[in-house]
């Protein structure tokens, strides 16, 4: 069996302008990106203990030194924490206590399991100045899950026929989570217009990011993605140290990533993509997103 743990970056948000109480327009943010990381359930507690033993470490050092006290669900790591020391001092206590050396070191931890533990990362990419009239925001979000999930099933379906996927998700909204799970389990029974969902077992598990090492790493791997598309820099640091762990088919062209989808198909973005992908590959790491 394998884990999926799942994560989005970006906002809900299908609009891509709005008016201020002024009269003014303004422009919002036109991306959306949901992205899993796998693991597989044997290596789930090697991955786990890592995280949380370094955790452990720089809590006992920040008591014994400063006088603070922090269990795990307070040692949370998101990447906007990790980058912007505001939001870091007025989110995390935890973090906002340890040194530029420790959250290096903590950051790189996350980064190395991947490929330690060989795990595989998919995400999608929704570009919201090309969505219809009609998309709101949980339109949005069930649209990116079931292209999420195609890329699992193929996945699966190409190296681990024998295994089955659970999907772990931050809990963050009932009313989202609801339609996930419904929508979740249409898929099971019907499938959809490309995909039999054959390995995809069980409804969504819902759980608090808090206490997930393996939803934080999504969270972390996805605004690697959501970056490296927000600026169109695909030789952005962090998503190309990621990229090598991107699910790759052997049964398509090797233009095609298969792991990362970009959505509609008319927008700008897919074209981004396909070069960045064709100049990454004169440097092709062995074994790239294989099983």
């Amino acid at each position: 069996m394998y884990f999926f743990y799942i994560d989005e970056s970006g906002t809900r948000d299908p609009e891509v302008t709005g008016t201020k109480a002024n009269g003014t327009a303004f422009t919002k943010d036109h991306l959306y990106v949901l992205t899993a990381v796998s693991l597989f359930e044997g290596r789930w507690q090697r991955f786990d203990r890592e995280i949380a033993n370094l955790k452990l470490e720089f809590s006992d050092h920040l008591r014994r030194t400063k006088g603070l006290k922090f269990d795990l669900a307070d040692c949370e790591v998101k990447s906007t924490w990790l980058r912007l020391p505001e939001l870091r001092k007025r989110e995390s206590a935890f973090l906002a206590a340890l040194t530029p050396d420790d959250l290096t070191r903590l950051s790189e931890l996350y980064y190395a399991q991947l490929q330690t533990h060989h795990m595989r990362v998919f995400s999608v990419v929704v570009d919201k100045r090309k969505l219809r009239d009609h998309v709101d925001e949980h339109i949005l979000h069930r649209k990116a899950y079931e292209l999420l999930l195609e890329r699992i099933e193929h996945y699966l379906a190409e190296f681990h026929p024998k295994h089955n996927a659970v999907v772990v998700m931050d809990d963050t909204d009932k009313t989202i989570n609801r339609g996930v799970a419904m929508k979740h389990a249409f898929f099971q029974r019907e499938g959809n217009a490309n995909v039999i969902f054959r390995h995809i077992i069980e409804y969504p598990f819902f759980t608090d990011s808090k206490l997930s090492n393996g939803i934080q790493m999504a969270d972390l791997c996805g605004y690697n993605v959501y970056r490296a598309f927000r600026n169109k820099d695909f030789d952005y640091p962090f998503f190309k140290r990621m990229l090598p762990q991107m699910y790759i088919s052997q049964q398509t062209p090797e233009e095609k990533l298969d792991g990362l989808k970009v959505f509609p198909d008319d927008s700008e973005l897919l074209s981004f993509a396909r070069d960045g992908w064709k100049r990454f590959k004169t440097q092709r790491p062995a074994n790239i997103g294989g099983p």
